[in-house]
């Protein structure tokens, strides 16, 4: 359980999260998360990562229980930072970083795959946003990268999903193959991208985001500042103590 790194591969490292039942991920796992990407990433042998989740989904976001058990604002602000440092991670990792989504893949989920450099899906994947059921904003900057703008906003304000095939026709999904078959196609994917030059890979990285048209750190701060704005005017609490009743998915 938690946050785990392995070599499968040469060139590859795969970054794993194990959070039971649903990977909604604690304070501690979003900075755990970062921690690692940013060392596979720094890691001279590593020319590809690949992050994956074990379970039902890849992620459901943070971790709602957490911050509902908390009397002040601790949780929320630690688990705001904690997605903004593994988000930042996935965007900033020295290296290509192919995310490998099974299941759902939702909230914060979507800030990681968003930042990916490729995405390979299972075809029961789903990606959405839930923030308004849930009594939050945030990560439209991420959904925006994957899907058509309109597209995004219907999908926000609807907190609807769209299917693996669904991104897959949009040129946001790589591949999309047989639960069974996902870590072996992810795997397949790296390892085509790390047979390149180990310095010159990581140019190609730096390059590419340096001519990124959103800076998406900037962008999805602002987003943030919204969500506190929800806690701070008691909006917020209201919607997920209706969440936490299982009144709303």
């Amino acid at each position: 359980m938690g946050v785990s790194t392995s070599g499968p591969d040469k060139g590859i490292a795969l970054v794993t999260v194990d959070f039971p039942p649903v990977n909604a991920l604690p304070v501690q796992g979003w900075y755990d998360l970062a921690d690692a990407l940013r060392a596979a990433g720094r890691d001279p042998e590593v020319r590809c990562v690949v992050l994956a989740a074990e379970g039902r989904g890849f992620n459901a976001g943070v971790d709602v229980k957490e911050m509902q058990r908390d009397s002040g604002h601790a949780a929320l602000i630690g688990a705001n930072r904690g997605c903004y440092e593994a988000f930042a991670a996935v965007y900033e990792c020295e290296v290509p970083v192919v995310a490998a989504v099974n299941g759902f893949c939702l909230g914060g989920g979507i800030g990681l795959v968003g930042n990916a450099d490729a995405i390979v899906a299972s075809d029961d994947a789903a990606f959405g946003l839930p923030e308004l059921d849930r009594g939050a904003l945030g990560a439209a900057t991420h959904l925006a990268r994957l899907v058509p703008q309109h597209l995004m906003r219907a999908l926000y304000y609807t907190s609807r999903t769209a299917t693996a095939a669904e991104l897959h026709a949009h040129g946001s999904v790589w591949k999309v193959v047989p639960p069974g078959e996902l870590r072996a196609a992810a795997l397949e994917l790296a390892a085509e991208i790390a047979r390149k030059d180990g310095y010159l890979i990581r140019l190609a990285k730096a390059a590419i985001n340096g001519i990124d048209p959103v800076d998406v750190r900037r962008s999805y701060r602002f987003e943030q500042g919204f969500t506190f704005e929800a806690n701070l005017s008691g909006v917020a609490d209201r919607v997920r103590d209706t969440f936490g009743k299982g009144e709303r998915s």
